[in-house]
C-alpha cells in the first residue's frame, strides 16, 4: 500500500524492501520498525525469497530515529524500545540466512547509518552522505555502530567518526572501507537490482555458513574459528546446490541453483 512505512515486493528471488517516510528522510518511528522488522522475517520464512534489497525513497535512506515522537523520553522508554524495536531488526538483519543488498540512496544518518552497516552488501548514490549524528544530540551511538565501526574502520576512524558527529560523503566512505560501490544517482538501483539479480541466482545456502561464519570471527580464535569452518563445510557440502556446482564444473556448463 501507498501509505505503508516500508514498501514490500517479491519478484524473481529478490524481497525489495523500501523505508517510505520521505517526508521525514524515512526517519524510524514504531510503524517502520515494525514494518521493517516484518519483512525481515518474511525474507527469513519465505523460500522463495533469496535475497534481500533495503532502499529508501526520496531524498535520504534513513535519517535515524524519529525525534518528533513522544515515545522515548525516559531513559526507561530508551532502553525498552531499544531493546524491544531496534536491537531486533540489526540481529535479525545478521542473523538472516540470506544476504542483505543495502542500496543507500541519500543520508544516513544515526542508527540509519546502523541499518546501512548492517546490511552484507553496501552500496551508495554519489549524493548519499553518513553521519554518526548521536553526539549532536547529546547520545551515544546505538544500533551496533560501536560493534561495526571498529571493525570496519578501526579504532582511530571510528572515534573521529562518533566524538566529531562528522557528515562524510559517499567517496569518503568507500575510502574508509564502509561501502562495496559508489554509483551515480542516477544508475544505482539497476545496479543493486543487477547484484541482488545476481546473488539471487547462486547458492543461497552457501550465503548463510558465510554470514555464520563471519558472525563468529568476533568471539573466536583462529583454532576456533578453523573448526568453525570445518563443521560448516560438512553441511554446505551435503547441499543440493554443492552438487549442482560441482556437476556443472565437471559439465562446463552454467549452474542453476536452487537454494537448496
Amino acid at each position: 500500500m501507498s501509505d505503508s512505512t516500508v514498501l514490500s515486493s517479491v519478484q524473481d528471488g529478490i524481497l525489495t524492501l523500501t523505508l517510505n517516510r520521505p517526508a521525514v528522510l524515512n526517519s524510524m518511528n514504531l510503524e517502520l520498525l515494525t514494518q521493517l522488522y516484518a519483512g525481515l522475517s518474511q525474507a527469513k520464512s519465505d523460500d522463495s525469497v533469496r535475497v534481500v534489497l533495503l532502499t529508501g525513497t526520496g531524498r535520504g535512506f534513513c535519517a535515524g530515529a524519529d525525534l518528533n515522537t513522544n515515545s522515548m523520553r525516559t531513559g526507561r522508554d530508551v532502553e525498552d524500545a531499544m531493546r524491544q524495536l531496534y536491537h531486533p531488526i540489526i540481529l535479525a538483519m545478521r542473523q538472516l540466512p540470506k544476504p542483505i543488498v543495502g542500496a543507500i540512496n541519500g543520508t544516513a544518518a544515526g542508527g540509519g547509518m546502523s541499518l546501512a552497516l548492517a546490511c552484507d552488501i553496501v552500496l551508495a548514490a554519489e549524493s548519499a552522505t553518513f553521519l554518526q549524528a548521536f553526539a549532536r544530540i547529546g547520545l551515544l551511538p546505538d544500533c551496533g555502530s560501536t560493534w561495526f565501526l571498529p571493525r570496519i574502520v578501526g579504532d582511530v576512524r571510528a572515534r573521529a567518526l562518533m566524538m566529531l558527529a562528522d557528515r562524510i560523503t559517499a567517496a569518503e566512505a568507500l575510502d574508509y572501507g564502509l561501502l562495496w560501490k559508489v554509483y551515480p544517482d542516477s544508475e544505482l538501483m539497476a545496479q543493486a537490482r543487477a547484484i541482488a539479480t545476481r546473488m539471487a541466482a547462486m547458492p543461497t545456502r552457501a550465503y548463510d555458513f558465510i554470514k555464520q561464519s563471519l558472525a563468529a570471527t568476533g568471539r573466536n580464535g583462529l583454532a576456533d574459528q578453523l573448526e568453525l569452518e570445518a563443521l560448516l563445510q560438512k553441511q554446505a557440502i551435503k547441499t543440493e546446490d554443492h552438487r549442482e556446482g560441482v556437476n556443472a564444473f565437471l559439465e562446463k556448463r552454467p549452474a542453476v541453483f536452487k537454494g537448496r
